[in-house]
């Protein structure tokens, strides 16, 4: 088995953030043997931030006059032909080669492995699994840090040592991340099926042989992800799966947010055997906001309805339960106005001076309602009315999910070109019911730092 070992040093961020490789390094082992290496400088054709300056020793007047990454990729390909991709942290490393070659119009394809998740698995316990850190607990020389050759030649040598442990090959196996059809590996689906399925965001589709619905997926590259379920060796039941699947269909989504969407609610609607996690249909639970006689917001938790609009929903009544529980720490609530307490006097909160004293009218509706209001927001949306704008399926479009007080509506696309008022963009939402696995995707995608493209308020 040959593998390419290799180390990039690039101007931070992805290819898709306007990253570019300055330096590559590969090492070609064969059998364990190292038999080929290559290194090179890239000229970014722009320059290099100070910080990545700083950290790799890397000038802009050493790779001025170096060749650009079209002028040696033809060397790449021929490197690493036949070699599975091999990398610490190689999601990093294989797809930033993978995102460069697609610059230029061409699919570079090789499966990888990654040397940090191999090795916590062939030497577990280490105190830490960067590479430098890790070289240094098991006595492998780390020479050059944060420059390409130095850092592959520290991963060659850490690989060699894996391969030397027991059930190492097994273990490389079923760590491979595949990305290259293979008729023994992938069997179910013949190579034309394969090479059909996009490298996009979407919903995936697994059939078998009698055309029954499997299993539903959501994958930001639909291609590789079928690649892996059809060569998953890692439970007993992950492989009898693979073994059924004789045929697939998608549905490109663009938007990671639409995918997660769509796919829970197709689960619950199709219920295939293999999809667990999201098949619940039972009844969900709802924390419901109102104002009582006195003028003060008051919470309850009850079964959800349609067209009942809570501030959040659950699976339980439990989990309810536990919320409430933690709004009213958080935010000082008083536990009569929640539904906790049902004493004719003051609550128990009051006595421990952490209630102001709401339930017994020491506290005026208006100092208590914007805690509140607070509290309602922090555990919704945290606004009632938005539109969240992302990735659509073409360069064309963007992806539309509506949220109305609260509770989610749906989602659409809409043409770029275009200008929306508020009930236009209604307009092309299509229909989907709020629920508890809805709810926490959505809140989810929202608290990552680039979840979404950007929000509209109405």
């Amino acid at each position: 088995m040959k593998y390419a070992v290799i180390d990039l040093e690039t101007t931070g961020g992805s290819v898709a953030q306007g990253g570019k490789i300055i330096e590559v390094a590969i090492i070609v082992l064969e059998d364990g043997i190292e038999v080929n290496r290559y290194e090179s400088f890239v000229n970014p054709e722009m320059g290099i931030p100070p910080f990545i300056a700083g950290l790799t020793g890397i000038r802009n007047s050493m790779v001025k006059n170096a060749p650009k990454f079209f002028e040696i990729a033809k060397d790449i390909v021929e490197v690493t032909k036949g070699c599975v991709f091999v990398a610490h942290n190689a999601d990093f490393d294989y797809n930033f080669v993978k995102d460069e070659f697609a610059e230029l119009g061409f699919k570079y394809r090789r499966n990888s492995i990654c040397t940090v998740e191999l090795s916590r698995r062939l030497i577990p316990d280490m105190k830490s699994y960067s590479l430098g850190k890790l070289c240094d607990e098991i006595g492998i020389p780390h020479n050059k840090r944060h420059r390409a050759i130095g850092d592959t030649e520290a991963t060659a040598k850490l690989f060699q040592l894996l391969l030397k442990q027991d059930n190492a090959e097994e273990i490389i196996e079923e760590m491979t991340d595949y990305d290259v059809y293979s008729s023994k590996k992938h069997y179910q689906l013949s190579r034309e099926q394969i090479d059909a399925l996009p490298e996009e965001t979407g919903v995936y589709y697994l059939y078998n042989e009698d055309k029954d619905l499997i299993y539903i997926g959501k994958s930001k590259n639909i291609r590789k992800r079928i690649l892996q379920h059809l060569s998953n060796k890692t439970t007993p039941r992950a492989i009898k799966m693979a073994d059924e699947v004789r045929d697939v269909t998608y549905e490109v989504t663009g938007s990671e947010l639409v995918a997660l969407l769509q796919e829970s609610d197709e689960i619950k609607k199709h219920l295939p055997k293999y999809n667990r996690a999201q098949r619940r249909t039972k009844t969900y639970f709802g924390i419901y906001q109102s104002t009582n006689d006195e003028g003060y917001y008051t919470f309850k938790i009850a079964p959800l309805a349609d067209g009942d609009y809570p501030i959040t929903t659950t699976f339980s009544r439990k989990e309810a339960e536990k919320i409430l529980d933690r709004m009213v720490d958080k935010n000082a609530l008083c536990q009569k106005l929640c539904g906790i307490d049902n004493s004719s006097k003051a609550c128990f909160r009051y006595q421990l001076k952490t209630c102001n004293g709401a339930c017994i009218g020491e506290e005026t509706p208006e100092q208590y309602n914007e805690r509140a209001k607070t509290a309602a927001m922090r555990f919704s949306y945290g606004v009632p009315n938005m539109f969240i704008i992302d990735k659509g399926r073409n360069e064309k479009e963007k992806a539309v999910v509506q949220i109305a007080r609260g509770i989610y509506r749906g989602f659409g696309y809409i043409d770029i070109n275009e200008e929306y008022s508020t009930e236009e963009m209604k307009s092309v939402i299509k229909k989907y019911n709020d629920n508890a696995d809805v709810n926490k995707i959505i809140r989810g995608i929202l608290r990552k730092k680039k979840g979404v493209e950007r929000k509209i308020f109405y």
